[in-house]
């Protein structure tokens, strides 16, 4: 066929943009590690280190040094997942145009796959999160006593400024039903704006509490786990700097994304060391019935320190033991979790995959951080051609106090 080469570098290039349309969520998070792949194929490997910040303390004791070790962190991003949509296509449904192609094919494909890693992307980063505000069952924005209550949404950029997250690039992922409960309420809040007009007409708010606001039906929904009225054990087994908590051996089983508090634990400051007023918020990393793995680690003492008593005093192995957690939600229900976040919460890559030697029809195409294969070949039996589609993705919370789940 003449036009091979013409129709593939159409194909490719129509899926590449359709693909970043349909990025409503891994369009607004860190995309800028992609590059350490290299271009023509993952030439690092599969996996990449990520440095975090160094954290010290500040010396307040006088003139005398108090030298400290700087204790390097960072985080592995790995690109394992693979994701395709297989087509075929005969001659005469090959012999559209690109913009019935398209329609036709190209972009229900494309829609699918993105819609399936921006997914499984924002499942994992909802799970890895621990900040949460609003109330479990209760949707933002309701009209209570008169007025619509958006208390959440202030308290969710709170979060945010509390964990020193940029006020600059964030963004906010919520799905329509709280979308629609928000924007009825603003109307009355904001009238006559032009953008509160654009959000009544529209179902769209736009821009609100210092973010880009994004409606998107894949916010996760999380299920609590089946018993979470639990106490902790009498040895909880919390350390400085670990990541485990015992509960009491005769109750809890836990999911996890479940989030709870403890009510002795306080959120310190990270730089002021200085109590919150806010109980830390813990996230169960694994589902367990014994001892529960936590983020973020409860640091009670040094430039990490995390948390602390409601005095800003040292935390104690005591202030974990015997202690009754509270979590949010009911068992075995059912929430919608939706997001605020800062673009640099959470990174995502993709490989540009090799183009196989003896293929005649098979093109990479990378752009802003999205990279999409399109290959295909003949089936001369069947007077098909056979077309795929592939991207290799890797998705990593990197800095988990910089964004906040919304519960419903």
């Amino acid at each position: 066929m003449s036009n091979t080469n013409l129709v593939i570098d159409m194909v490719t290039k129509e899926a590449l943009r359709i693909a970043h349309e349909e990025a409503t969520f891994t369009g607004t998070v860190n995309r800028t590690f992609d590059d350490s792949f290299g271009k023509e194929g993952a030439k690092i490997g599969s996996t990449l280190r990520i440095k975090l910040p160094n954290e010290y303390s500040v010396r307040t004791s006088g003139r005398v040094m108090d030298v400290q070790d700087t204790e390097s962190a960072a985080v592995t991003l790995t690109q394992s997942s693979y994701y395709g949509v297989d087509l075929r296509f005969n001659s005469q449904e090959l012999n559209q145009d690109i913009v019935e192609l398209s329609k036709n094919y190209i972009r229900p494909a494309v829609q699918r796959l993105m819609s399936k890693i921006d997914s499984a992307a924002i499942e994992t980063a909802t799970k890895d999160i621990y900040n949460l505000v609003g109330t479990a069952g209760t949707v933002v924005g309701a009209v209570t006593t008169g007025f619509s209550d958006t208390t959440a949404l202030g308290l969710a950029r709170a979060k945010l400024n509390l964990g020193l997250a940029p006020k600059s690039d964030r963004s906010v992922q919520m799905d329509s039903v709280t979308m629609a409960s928000i924007t009825n309420g603003s109307k009355n809040l904001f009238l006559p704006s032009a953008t509160v007009e654009k959000a009544y007409l529209e179902g769209f708010i736009g821009r609100g509490q210092g973010a880009d606001w994004y409606e998107n039906e894949r916010t996760y929904s999380h299920t609590v786990g089946s018993d979470v009225t639990v106490s902790t054990s009498s040895s909880s087994g919390a350390t400085d700097g670990g990541t485990t908590i015992t509960m009491n051996s005769t109750d809890g089983n836990v999911n996890a994304g479940d989030i709870f508090t403890i009510p002795k634990v306080f959120a310190c400051h990270p730089e002021t060391k200085r109590s919150t007023g806010q109980l830390q918020q813990f996230v169960c990393t694994a589902a367990s019935t014994g001892a529960i793995t936590v983020s973020p680690a409860t640091y009670w003492t040094g430039a990490k320190q995390n948390v602390c008593t409601a005095t800003s005093g040292t935390c104690t192995v005591a202030d974990f033991d015997s202690e009754v957690m509270t979590f949010v939600g009911t068992a075995n229900t059912a929430y919608r979790h939706n997001l605020m976040y800062n673009r640099d919460a959470f990174a995502f890559v993709t490989a540009a995959l090799p183009t196989m030697a003896d293929a005649i029809s098979c093109k990479v195409e990378t752009r802003e951080g999205i990279s999409l294969r399109v290959w295909q070949g003949s089936d001369i039996r069947n007077d098909e051609l056979l077309m795929r589609i592939d991207c290799l993705w890797g998705f990593k919370t990197i800095r988990a106090p910089w964004a906040t789940r919304i519960t419903n």
